[in-house]
């Protein structure tokens, strides 16, 4: 079965995270290693997308969109080699995770409206918000907008995905939450906020404060719902599409 379609989608997004990091960065001193890392983080994307959907003819609409939302991730990794960037091209990087955000929920959307459902679409999903949100903590860390506790939005994700693998009742899927999703989309928002020039520093705390809280209420109501479920027979949960 041809992967033509896959590679060809691939490298045309390689192309556009090549160009969007060398015009972030474009006033950097070192504008080619920006552009080095995005690569090399999208070099990891391709691999893992390609893998993923080993024996698929194309990526599919729903995947395109989600992909796009990885380019951006990509591109402030690159952006993290001269964290200065995070303040002095502010406006562009805000622009980039609104179009993220705007994205996010519309290609799960596309997904179920064309029958483009699949286990991977909603990891690949899933996955790219969290890096997403991590990248816009380090962002806001590195550059000095934030204190190191910022970076504490972005590692709970990570966080309880390795502590599944020491308690793997904490890796059992989760029912649908109206409240997961809407404090996923509060942490996207607010960061990009949180980087906006015009915000002083106290009100750029207690927006980031307030998006940390908001994550750990989120968290805390996902593992007791796991650690009430955990002797449960794995079928006999309802399990996230």
């Amino acid at each position: 079965m041809s992967h033509t379609g896959i590679k060809r989608d691939l490298a045309l997004g390689a192309a556009a995270a090549g160009a969007l990091s060398l015009f972030l960065a474009s006033n950097a001193p070192l504008p080619w290693l920006s552009a080095a890392v995005t690569l090399a983080a999208y070099g990891l994307v391709a691999g893992l997308v390609g893998s993923g959907l080993r024996g698929r003819r194309t990526l599919g609409w729903a995947n395109r969109l989600t992909l796009l939302r990885a380019i951006v991730c990509c591109v402030l990794a690159g952006a993290l080699v001269h964290p200065d960037l995070f303040i002095e091209q502010a406006g562009f990087v805000i622009a980039l995770a609104i179009a993220a955000l705007a994205l996010d929920g519309l290609d799960g959307w596309l997904a179920r409206r064309l029958g483009e459902t699949t286990a991977f679409g909603a990891r690949f999903d899933m996955e790219t918000d969290a890096a997403l949100i991590l990248l816009l903590c380090a962002g806001l860390w590195s550059s000095g907008l934030a204190p190191a506790w910022v970076l504490a939005i972005g590692l709970m994700r990570p966080a309880f995905v390795i502590a599944g693998l020491a308690l793997p009742w904490l890796s059992r899927s989760l029912p649908e939450s109206l409240l997961r999703k809407f404090v996923c989309t509060v942490q996207v928002a607010a960061l990009p906020v949180a980087l906006l020039p015009t915000l002083g520093e106290a009100p750029r705390l207690t927006v980031l404060a307030a998006a940390l809280i908001a994550l750990v209420v989120s968290f805390a109501i996902d593992v007791f719902w796991l650690f009430r479920h955990r002797q449960a027979p794995r079928h006999s949960l309802r399990r996230t599409p």
